[in-house]
């Protein structure tokens, strides 16, 4: 059974159809790519997958669990974690403790232990930033732990919010044009980082990317959208190779 089951999503905004009769399958352990040209509804849908937005119709199903209906917070705690084009880190905080906001949701004390400072504070504490660490030494960030997430470079801020997006514990990993505003040589680095992330936390991963190099370097299926609606699926060869997709790239 697919991991991510999206059948007939749609959603308006006033007269406006964003998206319509939306359908994809994801695989567990699959690394997906949602392409198409800028507004064709790609954003739309990953905020529909969260919870930002609320579906007029259709089902989202992770693992089997019906997402629709379900606020940012549970949808995140069933398994669904992600990034955006415009990195959101919190800049004014250091790279390890961005980690350990992530890890909350699986570390918990009372207010009381907190406050009085109990061992169980300490303990759940000390737990959170071993773990915090092991993420870091993962992306090549321990060196870095205690810097303002603000004074990272680009390409090291864009895998600390891959870090703290995989401190959520999720069972499916949305990347939102990971690649935006990178170099050549760091969407390389990137493309490694994807990679290293489904293998090693056997992750499942649906990006969004206009980077075609990156797309046809790790996606293993493809859905195009145009103007809100399915314009084709399937392997990333047929895929990059249909005139239609190209057609809505480049015009006739």
């Amino acid at each position: 059974m697919a991991l991510l089951e999206v059948e007939s999503l749609g959603i308006s905004f006033g007269g406006l159809r964003a998206v319509d009769n939306f359908n994809i399958s994801v695989e567990k352990e699959q690394l997906y790519g949602l392409i198409g040209p800028n507004g064709a509804g790609k954003t739309t849908i990953f905020n529909l997958l969260t919870g930002v937005y609320k579906p007029d119709k259709g089902t989202i199903r992770l693992d089997g669990e019906n997402m629709v209906g379900k606020n940012t917070i549970d949808i995140n705690k069933a398994g669904i974690a992600r990034t955006f084009q415009n990195i959101r880190l919190f800049k004014d905080m250091s790279v390890i403790d961005n980690v350990k906001v992530g890890l909350h949701n699986h570390h918990s004390y009372s207010t009381l232990s907190a406050i009085f400072r109990f061992p169980s504070y300490y303990k759940v504490e000390k737990e959170i930033r071993e773990r915090a660490m092991e993420l870091l030494k993962v992306f090549g960030l321990e060196e870095e732990c205690d810097y303002l997430a603000s004074n990272l470079p680009y390409g090291k801020q864009r895998k600390l919010e891959i870090a703290r997006a995989l401190a959520t514990g999720p069972k499916l990993l949305l990347l939102d044009e990971p690649a935006a505003g990178m170099n050549p040589n760091e969407t390389g680095e990137l493309m490694d980082t994807i990679r290293f992330v489904r293998d090693n936390f056997h992750m499942t991963i649906l990006l969004i990317e206009h980077d075609m190099k990156l797309v046809s370097g790790i996606c293993e299926g493809l859905t195009v959208l145009n103007f809100g609606q399915v314009l084709a699926e399937g392997t990333t060869g047929e895929v990059l190779n249909n005139p239609e997709v190209i057609k809505a790239y480049l015009g006739e």
